[in-house]
């Protein structure tokens, strides 16, 4: 009895050391940053874009990308994941701005040259400063919001509180805290997250057309999230799932064109 009773005290202090350690480094963990150093739009191969440098309501400084929209044109107000930064993504704006439409693309505090470090309150006062940005130069109405992956909830959470002409969802979820829980069963993560990113509280506040593309074989993000999701939100509405897609390959099943028809219709 007493090696049993000595195994589980092990056990026990184990397990709680390993809650220690989630919560103190959680932030590390859903904020990913890949890096901290700040390329300019022409170093990265895109000169099209100007680099912007916005201050936000608590100070910080973070950088947008600023593709001017041609004549008419939509603009593209655009929240990359966790694990992104603009320069790794230039060959993605390149697609998205190639019939003329606009892009205004974030770099969340902590990431590519922004200052500070990143939370959930962090990135939305970081999102509210570039909708700022965007709105001073371009009507309700041109301004499509997209979100991809982390970013969802930020797109989500600025649909919900700001006009906006159409919003895109790419790989989204219900909230973050669902999918961390899916992914640590025996971690009481409901209780320990901070950044919930609850998205099923904010999607009702949502009024402008929506657009929800998931890949059926996303293991980062279940395909689930993103139908639960789509199942709390206003018409109108639509949602197309990519047979074979994954989390960062939908351009490769031609989520460029659904984007496009989208935004004409």
């Amino acid at each position: 009895m007493t090696i049993v009773k000595w195994i589980a005290i092990l056990l026990a202090a184990g397990y709680g050391t390993g809650l220690v350690l989630l919560y103190v480094k959680q932030r590390d963990m859903l904020f990913p940053i890949p890096t901290a150093e700040r390329t300019a739009p022409t170093a990265a191969g895109f000169p099209a874009a100007e680099e912007h440098l916005l201050t936000t309501s608590d100070g910080e400084k973070v950088i947008v990308w600023h593709v001017p929209a041609k004549l008419g044109r939509p603009v593209i107000l655009y929240f990359h994941g966790n694990g992104d930064f603009l320069a790794g993504l230039v060959g993605h704006f390149k697609a998205m701005t190639s019939d003329g439409t606009g892009l205004v693309a974030l770099s969340y505090r902590g990431y590519a040259g922004s200052s500070g470090a990143p939370s959930e309150q962090g990135l939305l006062r970081d999102a509210a400063a570039a909708y700022a940005f965007t709105s001073e130069r371009y009507a309700a109405e041109r301004i499509v919001a997209w979100g991809f992956s982390l970013g969802t909830g930020v797109a989500i959470a600025i649909a919900s509180e700001h006009p906006v002409g159409k919003l895109i969802l790419e790989a989204p979820y219900t909230s973050m805290v669902d999918v961390a829980a899916s992914l640590h069963r025996f971690v009481p993560v409901r209780f320990l997250m901070r950044d919930q990113f609850r998205s099923d509280q904010r999607i009702a506040r949502v009024t402008a057309p929506l657009l929800v593309m998931h890949g059926s074989n996303d293991l980062v993000i279940s395909i689930v999230f993103g139908e639960r999701l789509f199942a709390l939100a206003h018409e109108p509405k639509q949602f197309v799932r990519f047979a074979g897609g994954g989390h960062n390959d939908l351009d490769s099943f031609g989520a460029i064109e659904t984007v496009r028809n989208f935004i004409a219709s």
